[in-house]
């Protein structure tokens, strides 16, 4: 959020840096260059997620985490077989 690079900003924003320095003249912003903006973007964001989701696997293996109702469920199914009663 607020350690983000100015790559990472949306080509509106880096706009008004040049819409400043111009006098208010900027030539608009192409489909081509938000798409291309909004795919590193969310490729950024699947990044993290990926390295979140790793990272919160280790730990539960670890035992350093408490595992939540579904992770538990994943990972010790014999917790939920009620057959033994």
């Amino acid at each position: 959020m607020g350690a983000e690079d100015k790559g990472s900003q949306p080509p509106a924003q880096e706009g008004a840096a040049v819409r400043v320095a111009t006098g208010g003249v900027v030539p608009p912003i192409t489909p081509a260059q938000f798409l291309s903006w909004k795919q590193r973007k969310d490729a950024q964001e699947a990044a993290q997620k990926a390295e979140a989701a790793q990272k919160r696997a280790a730990d539960i293996a670890s035992g350093a985490v408490q595992m939540n109702g579904r992770e538990l469920f994943q990972h010790e199914p014999w917790v939920f077989d009620n057959n033994i009663y």
